[in-house]
């Protein structure tokens, strides 16, 4: 063993340290080095000492990002539409609400009942960023709890939440004034074998049909918004032009997807939005079995809804 500078004896190259000896104020400052996933089912589940440090430092739980998770895995599962699946996911927002203490700034989460959410909204009236995309448990009544509990709601995502309406929009709008950033998209509805087997099938039946009067909503009172997403959303011409002149603040606008829309309308509606820098049109094939003849009349009328690359048959 070599001696260190004054006769100590120098640790050797590799000797281990006994955390033990560390002071919670130190522990706590470590972990919030830490990743989300390994605070929680690394440092959180070592040991009682370390779940205390954890939970002395509130600011450790300001956000509960679940989407890389989600995101590794990629495609939807099976098991995440189980009711013991959103009992886990309840779980984790219910505690980080609660260990937050009021600081809960940022959610990202799926698949979360409305009790838990409304448990969350109560108790976090920091919440800024609100992300619950593929929660089939979360309805109208959860959502107005957000709208009254967070008013400093600037981004929401409600994307394939089914039981959410219109009502929830018009909430939040009117409640959270700072809102610049929402996504309501919806499954892919013109094709939905490519979530057939993880989604329930009457769960994708339940699509939302009332699209049009969403974007109303939308128009009149979100006029802060700065990016819209609204991929395969049952909107027509008339709820698009009512989105871009109502929200004229626009710079992002997501129309993949949605067939309704015709391309000189959304060339038109988007003239509108002057600081518009990024549109994604619907970009999609249509089979003309997904369309039935007497609804439009005649295959040349079909034909000239869809008269420009995007949209070549």
């Amino acid at each position: 063993m070599e001696m260190a500078t004054g006769g100590e004896a120098a640790p050797e190259e590799g000797e281990r340290r006994d955390w033990a000896d560390l002071t919670p104020v130190c522990l706590a400052e470590a972990f919030s080095r830490l990743e989300p996933e390994d605070l929680w089912r690394g440092a959180m589940a070592c040991c009682r000492s370390w779940r205390e440090a954890a939970r002395s430092r509130p600011a450790l739980f300001a956000a509960l990002d679940l989407e890389p998770a989600f995101e590794a895995i990629g495609a939807d599962a099976a098991e995440w539409w189980t009711p013991a699946f959103q009992r886990r996911v309840d779980a984790m927002l219910r505690s980080a609400a609660s260990l937050a203490a009021g600081g809960l700034r940022e959610a990202r989460v799926r698949h979360c009942s409305d009790d838990a959410l409304a448990f969350a909204a109560k108790s976090s009236p920091q919440l800024s960023i609100l992300s619950i995309r593929s929660s089939p448990g979360v309805t109208d009544r959860s959502m107005l709890t957000v709208a009254s509990c967070c008013p400093i709601l600037t981004e929401l995502d409600i994307s394939y939440c089914y039981e959410v309406s219109y009502k929830s929009l018009e909430a939040i709008g009117q409640s959270c004034p700072n809102l610049t950033v929402l996504k309501r998209s919806i499954f892919n509805w013109l094709d939905s074998s490519e979530h057939a087997q993880t989604v329930p099938a009457e769960y994708l039946r339940a699509c939302p049909q009332d699209g049009d009067r969403e974007a109303m909503v939308i128009s009149r009172s979100m006029p802060k918004l700065k990016q819209l997403v609204l991929r395969f959303a049952k909107l027509s011409g008339v709820g698009l032009n009512s989105i871009t002149e109502g929200c004229k603040e626009l710079e992002v606008l997501d129309l993949f997807g949605c067939a309704n829309l015709t391309s000189r309308g959304i060339e038109q509606a988007a003239a509108n939005l002057k600081n518009l820098e990024t549109l994604v049109k619907p970009n999609l094939y249509i089979p003309r079995s997904a369309f039935h003849m007497e609804r439009y009349g005649h295959w040349q009328l079909y034909d000239e809804r869809f008269q420009t690359n995007v949209f070549q048959i």
